[in-house]
């Protein structure tokens, strides 16, 4: 019986614990739950930062790889007159 019990705690605080993220996220941090339209300008913001993030980041990989293309090629040369 008591092994029940403990089976039921502990499901139903893995349960909290998954929840407990989702409404926070639909709450403006003062307890207050967010209305529909906040919610949807909310993900609005999200997605356009992480739009930026992720432009940020392309335009990051793409200038590290444009210079290992730039130090590479000015090695090359190099390595071809001293053969």
């Amino acid at each position: 019986m008591a092994m029940r019990s403990l089976v039921g705690r502990s499901s139903v605080n893995r349960l909290m614990e998954t929840t407990r993220g989702a409404a926070r996220r639909f709450s403006d941090g003062k307890g207050r739950v967010l209305s529909e339209e906040e919610r949807a300008a909310e993900n609005v913001y999200i997605q356009k930062m992480e739009r930026e993030r992720m432009e940020k980041l392309k335009k990051k990989a793409e200038q590290e790889k444009a210079a290992k293309d730039k130090e590479t090629a000015e090695k090359k040369p190099e390595g071809a007159q001293s053969s």
